[in-house]
């Protein structure tokens, strides 16, 4: 498959071009970054054969098959649907767009235009994840009652910091729990099925700030079991 990629952030030059390039059945063929020379660069590291500086440029290239959206939250409804109606396969960084009503209507733009859409939820694949689905299925320890996921961090990025754009409610749509906690609400979906019904609670404990530092969600699954699932930007204990 030939990728396109939009926006080249850490976990894009780190973890994903690489696993590209070592793929036998992946090509990266394009790269589009609002900064040309930016893109132009790199491109040059992960080999391929064109650089844009609109992202719109690239979603149109015939060359490309398949896009990566690694943008801010605010621009993956957008992204996506361009894609998905020039025909292209997505694969959307988290969390998947600023709302319901957005991850709705790009879900429907895949359909209409038969393209495939994946939000990058890869912590499903952990061994240890699926080794813990694994118990839970065949009965070892019985029915589960409670599940708990904590993620604890200090963020607390100077304004010139390149991930800043994360306590802008207005690009990032929240703060931990729209950053990370949405990897941990997928796991235990994945995990106990659906939910039925929740209670949360979001505030600025030591921060003063647009969007929480600290977050908490309490969960009862269709299936009974209860679950929680807690986040905070203000630790400096892991």
């Amino acid at each position: 498959m030939r990728w396109g990629l939009i926006g080249a952030g850490d976990i894009v030059r780190r973890r994903v071009a690489p696993a590209l390039i070592d793929s036998p059945s992946c090509e990266i063929v394009a790269v589009s970054r609002a900064r040309g020379e930016l893109a132009a660069a790199f491109a040059d590291d992960v080999g391929a054969r064109t650089s844009y500086r609109r992202w719109q440029e690239l979603v149109v290239d015939p060359d490309v098959e398949c896009v990566y959206v690694a943008t801010p939250v605010q621009l993956h409804a957008e992204q996506t649907i361009a894609a998905a109606e020039a025909g292209k396969h997505i694969l959307c960084e988290k969390p998947m767009a600023m709302t319901a009503r957005e991850c709705d209507r790009m879900i429907a733009a895949c359909r209409a235009h038969d393209v495939r859409l994946g939000v990058a939820y890869y912590r499903r694949f952990y061994p240890a994840v699926a080794r813990v689905k694994d118990i839970i299925a065949s009965g070892e320890i019985g029915e589960p009652v409670f599940a708990q996921m904590n993620a604890f961090e200090y963020f607390d990025p100077p304004a010139d910091h390149p991930r800043r754009w994360l306590l802008d409610p207005a690009v990032a749509g929240g703060g931990p729990m729209m950053d990370f906690g949405c990897h941990r609400l997928e796991v235990l979906l994945h995990l106990l099925g659906a939910v039925r019904r929740t209670a949360s609670i979001a505030a600025n404990v030591v921060f003063t700030r647009d969007v929480e530092d600290t977050a908490a969600v309490l969960l009862q699954f269709e299936q009974g079991a209860c679950g929680a699932v807690v986040v905070t930007h203000a630790s400096h204990d892991r």
